[in-house]
């Protein structure tokens, strides 16, 4: 595993442009491609350590992505890759975590987020999720690849179907599913502080990083527990399809670079 991902990292969501063939989409894959690697500037300005690329303004979202998608998460993320090669990239792809870790390994990235589905299965929007994590390892084992799986315990925003404690959810996860880290988040700081602790209870050596709810009010506190942290919506100010608040990014990582 790269030794960055152990130094608290602290990363910037990049989502770009609804792609060609969704239901939002208004833009070329040129065009795409140019507003995500001004965006990876700004963030590489900013001094976040790395990016995690997803396609969130692909919905309506369904758990098994096309081979539109995954050709064009694939471009994207080499072109970012080759201009900026010291930038720790991870894929976000809603919400195949089987095409996620097939676009990191031809583009190169660092790791790959599963935020929904690693383990289990959970109600969203694009339905009923059911695990991916013997789909992802097969894949990863066929194509031996040495890409670190990070999978999300419970994503705020689905509803576990028999739901487990956190410390028991994430246990499986790393025990019985071979992720290499976790991405977990509440619905408030306290609750946050709350999970991780509950998490490094039982899995102490285990990287844990914030999946959201980081702001720049909240980090020095949440940054004491937490392996690393994402953030996306406070440095838009509010709304993940504005351009990057280049001041609240260099407040939100200097607070980080602080506590190192």
């Amino acid at each position: 595993m790269n030794k960055k991902l152990l130094n608290k990292p602290v990363f910037a969501m990049l989502q770009p442009p609804a792609l060609p063939g969704t239901y939002k989409n208004s833009k070329n894959l040129i065009e795409i491609i140019e507003a995500c690697l001004n965006e990876a500037r700004i963030i590489k300005e900013s001094g976040f350590d790395g990016v995690i690329i997803q396609n969130m303004n692909d919905m309506p979202i369904k758990q098994f992505s096309d081979f539109r998608t995954v050709a064009f998460m694939t471009r994207i993320t080499y072109e970012i890759r080759k201009i900026y090669p010291d930038l720790l990239i991870g894929v976000l792809i809603n919400w195949d975590g089987v095409a996620s870790l097939a676009v990191a390994e031809a583009a190169q990235a660092d790791f790959i987020r599963v935020e929904h589905l690693y383990t289990g299965a959970s109600v969203t929007s694009a339905g009923i999720l059911q695990a991916q994590c013997v789909d992802i390892i097969e894949l990863k084992m066929r194509l031996g690849s040495n890409i670190p799986i990070f999978a999300d315990v419970y994503e705020v925003h689905g509803m576990p179907i028999a739901r487990k404690p956190y410390d028991k959810a994430a246990w499986e996860l790393v025990h019985e599913a071979f992720a290499d880290g976790i991405f977990t988040s509440g619905k408030n700081v306290q609750e946050s502080i709350d999970i991780v602790r509950q998490i490094k209870g039982t899995l102490p050596n285990v990287p844990v990083f914030l999946g959201g709810g980081a702001t720049g009010d909240n980090i020095s506190e949440l940054i004491k527990y937490y392996d690393g942290v994402s953030v996306a919506t406070w440095i838009k100010d509010g709304n993940m399809s504005n351009i990057i608040n280049t001041e609240k990014a260099r407040i939100f990582v200097d607070k980080i670079r602080k506590t190192r």
